[in-house]
């Protein structure tokens, strides 16, 4: 029998990645306060606990660099006691900006640690107790970029389309199992990273920020970027979509359509 609207979330634990500021503590507040208990992992103690007091007695927090096995080991060991059957891997690294032949093998290895084995690490690591119990979810945050050209943006746009084989195949190694795995890629999110890509576009081109601003988001339909609310928001519906298995689901305002 599928699970109702409540029953999707209520009562149920998700740990959620890079849940210290951005998109990870948007879709932690919307977690908490949809009803469940929320595992609040990230690199950072002083923003994990900011977000913890955000919530309230429904929220624990867990020190963890995710691209690090010992650092996934010594994590699934603290929350052993914990019921996760809703996994969100959205920790992730913007990389740096530069043409390919300027960047350098530590730059690009660093990228993929983050934004690749540290989905593969945490998916290892929390998967078993779900397929134990027969159900769970795991949402894995990629991104529109690689769908579309984005020059000077290689180890990131190469890294968020690792993570959508990685998805897929998943998604179908575990699914007879009863674990739904799918992917959310959203487009340029409005916060302070898209301000860092403007400045540096405006900068490049001799341009002033706000041209620089219009010309980007004049790529989509809505013109404009979506808002961390909207990703978060994203997150809950597809926990409501009990069908959805190996799924890309893009969430960019018409940035790209397939």
């Amino acid at each position: 029998m599928s699970a109702g609207p409540a029953e999707a979330i209520v009562g149920r634990t998700a740990l959620v990645t890079g849940a210290g500021n951005g998109l990870g503590r948007a879709i932690a507040l919307e977690l908490a306060g949809r009803g469940a208990r929320v595992l609040l992992v990230g690199r950072s103690f002083d923003k994990l606990e900011a977000v913890r007091a955000e919530i309230g007695d429904a929220a624990r927090t867990g020190v963890c660099d995710t691209s690090l096995p010992a650092d996934v080991e010594r994590l699934s060991v603290s929350f052993a006691d914990e019921d996760v059957s809703i996994l969100v891997n959205n920790a992730g690294v913007a990389g740096p900006v530069a043409p390919l032949t300027q960047i350098e093998p530590d730059e690009w290895d660093e990228v993929f640690a983050v934004n690749v084995r540290g989905v593969y690490l945490m998916c290892k690591a929390f998967l078993p107790q779900m397929i134990d119990h027969g159900s769970g979810d795991v949402i894995n945050l990629a991104s529109v970029s690689g769908k579309r050209p984005l020059a000077r943006r290689t180890p990131y746009t190469a890294s968020k389309m690792a993570v959508i084989g990685l998805t897929v195949t998943l998604a179908h190694e575990v699914g007879p199992l009863g674990v739904n795995v799918n992917t959310l890629s959203p487009g340029p999110v409005d916060g302070p990273r898209m301000e860092r890509n403007f400045r540096l576009e405006a900068e490049r081109q001799g341009i002033s920020y706000g041209a620089a601003e219009d010309e980007f988001v004049s790529r989509a339909a809505l013109r404009r970027m979506v808002t961390e609310h909207e990703v978060a928001l994203a997150v809950i519906s597809m926990l409501h979509m009990p069908g959805l298995s190996g799924a890309d689901i893009d969430l960019s305002a018409g940035m790209v359509a397939r």
